[in-house]
């Protein structure tokens, strides 16, 4: 299910909403552990995902990010909100009317999300010889935070319950640029088809 953008590829980022400043500092923190240094290493993938889940627990920003309108979703499919881009991570907020979900993916880019608002469940994948297989399943109430990283993550949110659930996600890329989806996958093939031309996910 492909999501509602509300930023188009290649526009600029929106200012800053109120409330969410104080998240992109302690990201571009952990983003960028030796600000004076260019040659400094990248933070491992893996690392820098519980990082920020862990910055996104303690912030807990609330779902007044977004407007009462941008809370409301859409009937069609589950709404993206471009909340902020720069090179080295996006943050957007989702909207999951009842019965919304993602496609079976894995990421290009570490990520990160926060349940502001609702439940969410995550499906956990894993490959079992030319298969894909389901290997958990977790309900995430608000307050909730996850964190995936590539290339061995791969998993399905959706939002299982009987109300409207918000998600807040930070990427490890500008998705104004591109996409953070690597492949898609069905249960009966291991074989993904590829997005990393796609829209941003």
């Amino acid at each position: 299910m492909t999501s509602t953008m509300t930023t188009p590829p290649g526009s600029p980022a929106t200012p800053t909403r109120p409330g969410l400043a104080p998240l992109i500092e302690q990201i571009r923190r952990c983003t960028h552990p030796d600000s004076d240094s260019d040659s400094a290493p990248a933070p491992d993938p893996r690392t820098t995902a519980r990082t920020v889940a862990r910055i996104l627990a303690k912030l807990r920003p609330t779902p007044d990010l977004l407007t009462a309108a941008e809370r409301e979703g859409s009937a069609d499919n589950y709404t993206r909100h471009t909340l902020h881009t720069e090179a080295a991570f996006s943050i957007s907020a989702v909207v999951w009317r009842p019965g919304q979900f993602t496609e079976i993916h894995d990421h290009l880019v570490w990520c990160s999300y926060l349940v502001l608002q609702g439940t969410e469940t995550e499906d956990i994948f894993d490959h079992d010889g030319g298969r894909l297989v389901r290997i958990g399943r977790l309900r995430r109430p608000a307050g909730s935070v996850s964190g995936v990283a590539p290339p061995d993550d791969i998993h399905r949110v959706h939002n299982t319950g009987g109300t409207v659930a918000i998600t807040l996600h930070v990427y490890g890329a500008d998705l104004s640029r591109g996409t953070s989806v690597r492949r898609t996958y069905e249960l009966t093939s291991t074989e993904g088809r590829d997005h990393r031309h796609g829209h941003s996910g």
